[in-house]
């Protein structure tokens, strides 16, 4: 490279960042892309298997109901060990290639990976919510029941708003995995950031600099999206100095207050 070679890693990251920093940035952005929808239809994935698998049916049930909610749970529980089962570069392998080999699908390598994540995020999000479903007082699904609610309505308006906040932190989690897990899918030429990554190396052979780069955008990437979901935690957690109602009535009229003292606090009559 003649004299005006960089001398030293300092000038060769900033040889990297002046040629190719638009690069990196569009392998950036196709990861956070990748990532961020992939976990948001994963967790629908979730969500709905979640919902199938607490489904509870009693003898009364017809046997075909039964039969089919049984032979519908032995798939999603295949699914969910396949998918927890097995790394997701295997995965992403399978299901471009086999896609071709087996349906004659000449998939883009950028669906195929948001088909891949998607599908794992699913598999790892249907034992969140199941987990986060069953942290909920069977006595709310007991009552919702006696309303006449079905199990459907039970879950989408009862029991899944308040689960949704005990297991927003493992969404979280789940979204920093898949930005970084999103490097596995270089094996389908899928151009993400550890692929464009890959690709500079190969100009120039070197090999530390432009990983260094890429490793301080995956950090930038991951400590930024950790830091804004912990606020929406925060939000969605509500003030912690609120009092509830009960504590109230404590404070103002005694733990041995009749309901007759209370009429009387706010001026009713005795």
């Amino acid at each position: 490279m003649g004299s005006s070679a960089p001398q030293n890693s300092l000038e060769w990251i900033m040889l990297f960042l002046d040629k190719y920093g638009v690069s990196f940035l569009k392998g950036a952005a196709l990861t956070l892309e990748i990532a961020v929808i992939s976990t948001l239809i994963g967790c629908v994935i979730g969500f709905m298997v979640g919902i199938v698998q607490t489904i509870e049916l009693g003898n009364s049930d017809p046997l075909w109901k039964r039969l089919i909610l049984k032979i519908v749970n032995l798939f999603l529980s295949v699914y969910v060990e396949v998918f927890r089962g097995t790394p997701m570069m295997v995965q992403a392998m399978v299901i471009y290639y086999g896609s071709d080999t087996l349906f004659r699908l000449n998939l883009d390598p950028i669906a195929a990976s948001f088909i891949v994540v998607s599908i794992n995020t699913g598999a790892y999000m249907a034992e969140t919510v199941r987990g986060g479903i069953q942290s909920i007082n069977a006595g709310q699904i007991e009552a919702a029941k006696a309303l006449g609610l079905r199990h459907y309505s039970t879950m989408l308006f009862v029991i899944l708003p308040q689960a949704l906040l005990n297991i927003l932190p493992q969404i979280g989690n789940n979204l920093i995995i898949n930005i970084k897990d999103t490097s596995v899918l270089n094996v389908i030429s899928c151009s993400e950031l550890f692929f464009t990554t890959s690709s500079v190396v190969g100009t120039y052979y070197r090999y530390f600099e432009p990983f260094l780069i890429a490793c301080a955008i995956y950090l930038f990437m991951t400590f930024t999206l950790s830091r804004l979901l912990r606020l929406m935690e925060k939000k969605l957690q509500g003030p912690r100095s609120y009092q509830l109602a009960t504590d109230f009535m404590d404070d103002t009229y005694g733990n041995g207050s009749s309901v007759i003292d209370m009429k009387k606090g706010f001026g009713g009559r005795n």
